[in-house]
């Protein structure tokens, strides 16, 4: 099959490997660039845990003066590793979904155990520290990256979706949905996706693009890329 990643390429390169590892042909077109915000310093003994749900709120975080042994909620597997690979120590993964990363939470962390910090974009699929606060949890975000939409698209790969059949396309967040819809009317690729089937990371992001031509619309879990080849 001929699949289509949209996430930043540090977020995808596991992905890709696997998908070509399966014989797959895999075709990179990020739809965002990322980029760092600053934010006041803060004190991190006044918190008791940290949430990551991104790989991107690790990478842009001043993490010298972070105690390592602070206990990290990381969404899934790939934000762990990034956890792990800056130097945390007391790192716990919920497999993939905002969701279960909240029930985690729920399960491990009492809400009178301490205050939590939490880092993230300014656009987040689910709101999971007002989840938390309605909750009874204390919870600080701190937006410490952002991301703007990619405006153009290498003419190599517009040849490609053009000239090859797309089997699968996968968009991790509403704004990547809009992006991804602007950029398909700009480079006239409705017709080349007719029979591309769209994964979409939520509801809100497949709203989006439902308006267009596909094959079929899934929503999956990120994690769950792999396991969504076998549902077409």
């Amino acid at each position: 099959m001929h699949i289509i990643i949209t996430r930043p390429i540090e977020d995808s390169l596991e992905i890709i490997s696997k998908f070509k590892i399966l014989g797959h042909k895999v075709t990179h077109l990020p739809l965002l660039n990322i980029n760092k915000i600053s934010h006041e310093i803060i004190n991190f003994k006044n918190y008791k845990a940290i949430i990551f749900t991104s790989t991107n709120a690790i990478k842009f975080l001043d993490t010298k003066k972070i105690p390592k042994d602070i206990l990290c909620f990381c969404v899934g597997e790939a934000t762990e590793r990034k956890a792990r690979s800056v130097g945390f120590l007391n790192v716990i993964s919920a497999g993939g979904n905002v969701d279960a990363l909240k029930e985690l939470i729920f399960r491990t962390h009492e809400k009178n155990d301490g205050r939590l910090i939490y880092f993230s974009s300014e656009f987040i699929t689910i709101d999971l520290d007002k989840i938390l606060i309605a909750s009874g949890y204390k919870v600080d975000r701190i937006i410490n990256y952002s991301s703007t939409a990619i405006e153009y698209i290498n003419e190599n790969i517009v040849e490609l979706i053009k000239n090859t059949q797309v089997d699968m396309l996968y968009v991790y967040s509403e704004k990547s949905a809009i992006n991804l819809k602007n950029l398909i009317k700009k480079y006239s690729l409705l017709d080349d996706l007719i029979n591309c089937n769209l994964m979409c990371i939520s509801e809100k992001s497949s709203r989006v693009l439902s308006g267009l031509k596909w094959k079929k619309i899934f929503i999956f879990n990120s994690g769950e890329e792999e396991f969504l080849l076998y549902k077409i």
